[in-house]
């Protein structure tokens, strides 16, 4: 068989298996790649997905085995990521570095605001219905990261005599920004989530690519030139990073392990 039909999946192959550890099933899904030459586990943070990536000749059971062996390795990667925050009522969702707490304001009219309650904590209401209220309070978040992220790029892009095309806000998983040959920086919307100083350093990093095409000592001195905040705002998203991506995960797309049914 060709090494190129050995690349997807066949017909009766699943795409993802249950692994069982400690009397609890976490779903693990599957992955060929061209490029593999063992049978490797990842813990997506962002998603809390399980992902086992197998070498183009693997086989199920093979890595239904190699799961199973580290069952202890992958319910201690999940216990570790951070809980998932839903946008619901009474979540507290950090907007700029700030605590602010989600409350449901149904029968008022307008969208998404903030404001302080009398103890002087931060709120941010949301009107209308229940089932709206998690897309109202991303696209609040989405709108609030646009603006801020524009008017960084455009004071960095004047700051070394630069153009760029547009600014273009995603939900990107593995990168937090990047720059295009075309001039267009994209970013991730969970930017507004993280303290200013945070944000103004992708901002200037992406503003320095439209010079440095790459990563080379040249980069980082412009970067530095441009953003003194650079190494307090790289080692800031080192070690606060991940705890970004759990805001806005409803706990359904968190794979939690269930309990095996036991007879009597």
């Amino acid at each position: 068989m060709p090494l190129r039909a050995l690349l997807y999946r066949r017909p009766t192959e699943p795409s993802a298996i249950e692994v069982m550890f400690d009397q609890a099933i976490y779903l693990v899904r599957l992955r060929r790649h061209r490029q593999a030459r063992r049978y490797t586990l990842r813990i997506q943070a962002a998603t809390r997905e399980v992902v086992l990536t197998m070498p183009p000749r693997g086989s199920v059971r093979e890595a239904r085995e190699f799961a199973e062996k580290h069952g202890g390795w992958i319910a201690a990667r999940l216990d570790r990521l951070p809980e998932a925050a839903p946008f619901a009522s009474g979540t507290v969702v950090p907007i700029r570095g700030l605590a602010h707490r989600i409350v449901h304001r149904r029968g008022i009219r307008g969208t998404v605001w903030t404001e302080l309650d009398s103890y002087g904590n931060r709120l941010l209401c949301v009107a209308g219905e229940v089932p709206h209220l998690d897309r109202r309070v991303r696209d609040h978040l989405k709108r609030e990261a646009k603006r801020d992220l524009e008017a960084a790029a455009g004071r960095y892009a004047e700051k070394i005599g630069v153009t760029y095309k547009r600014v273009s806000i995603r939900d990107q998983s593995s990168r937090w920004g990047s720059c295009s040959t075309t001039g267009v920086l994209s970013f991730s919307w969970r930017l507004i989530l993280a303290p200013r100083f945070v944000l103004d350093y992708l901002a200037a990093h992406e503003v320095a690519h439209l010079v440095e095409m790459n990563h080379s000592s040249r980069f980082w001195r412009l970067l530095i030139r441009m953003c003194p905040d650079t190494h307090r705002a790289k080692n800031w998203l080192d070690v606060h990073g991940t705890d970004l991506h759990r805001y806005g995960l409803k706990p359904l797309e968190a794979p939690m392990p269930r309990r095996r049914r036991t007879t009597h």
